[in-house]
């Protein structure tokens, strides 16, 4: 899928000097790799993958130093003919007039940065990794529970965010109220943060908006979280069968990753941040082998065995 992104933006959020922008004020991308064009200043286009950023460091600008100004301006004009969406020299390397040139004709934006070749294509990467990711938002209420993000789900005024008040005096931190933005960021892991618009704030009905920030201090909130658990509010029903002993764990998919999906019914006396929790810690010892409900069956099979009549117990 290509996305465009802002070249200002790109330059601000690496801490890139802009040597030339044009009338560009966007680059269209579909993946985070790069391209170091070493053939491709000699030359051979072949394969050239265009519609990468480019990237060019003390290597290339030697090279480009060392070709006559006839050899140079072809080269250049060539090379900048394909519909790059940027170029990006690291250690601030003085790139020559024709490189110049040939970017201002074809509107081809050249930024600098002073990071090593090395650092610059990795920060490059992990930045546009996380901005081409797939998302997805999703209405519910995403906090940090013992280190498990646990996304809370249901119907308006089920309790969600006065569950999520409740964990935060509980010492657990907020992520996303109300709108969870939601990014793959790598396959089968799902992060979710908050709008900024929105960011660390509660809506609590009958009170309005808290800002969990300043009212609890800054270890009350996160910026991201892993989506381990999702767990949705709805009220109970008394002819519903739920989920009583944990040997059969549902699962719901958002960007066709499966996650575990808890449904826990709300009435009166429940206390659903305690629930919650006790869902983060369940999670955790699952994570390191250990299931009750397997432990609960094992029991049970073993009680069953020790029932029957010797010359009938398998060894």
């Amino acid at each position: 899928m290509i996305r465009t992104l802002p070249v200002r933006e790109f330059a601000k959020a690496l801490d890139l000097n802009i040597l030339h922008m044009g009338k560009r004020e966007y680059m269209e991308l579909h993946t985070s790799d790069i391209n170091r064009p070493g053939l491709q200043l000699t030359g051979f286009f072949e394969l050239f993958v265009f519609d990468r950023v480019q990237i060019m460091g003390p290597v290339e600008m030697a090279y480009l130093k060392r070709l006559d100004k006839q050899k140079l301006k072809e080269t250049m004009e060539r090379y900048f003919s394909y519909p790059i969406p940027c170029v990006l020299i690291s250690r601030q390397q003085i790139p020559p007039g024709e490189m110049m040139e040939a970017a201002r004709k074809n509107d081809v934006p050249i930024l600098d940065s002073p990071l090593t070749t090395t650092k610059i294509m990795h920060k490059t990467m992990t930045y546009l990794d996380n901005y081409l990711a797939p998302q997805a938002t999703r209405h519910g209420v995403l906090m940090d529970i013992y280190g498990v993000g646990i996304m809370l789900t249901g119907e308006s005024g089920i309790g969600k965010s006065e569950t999520a008040l409740e964990l935060v005096k509980r010492g657990h931190r907020l992520v996303a109220d109300d709108v969870v933005q939601i990014r793959m960021v790598e396959e089968g892991k799902l992060v979710g943060s908050s709008p900024e618009v929105l960011r660390y704030l509660l809506e609590i009905r009958g009170l309005g908006i808290i800002d969990v920030r300043n009212m609890y201090g800054i270890g009350a909130v996160i910026h991201d979280k892993s989506i381990d658990i999702v767990m949705q509010f709805e009220p109970w029903q008394p002819d519903r069968q739920y989920e009583r002993l944990g040997l059969r764990e549902e699962t719901i998919s958002i960007l066709d990753v499966k996650v575990p999906y808890i449904v826990t019914p709300v009435m009166p006396g429940r206390n659903l941040a305690i629930i919650a929790e006790v869902a983060a810690m369940n999670f955790r010892l699952k994570k390191i082998g250990y299931s009750t409900a397997a432990e609960l069956d094992r029991r049970m099979m073993g009680e069953l065995h020790l029932l029957q009549p010797p010359d009938k117990r398998e060894p």
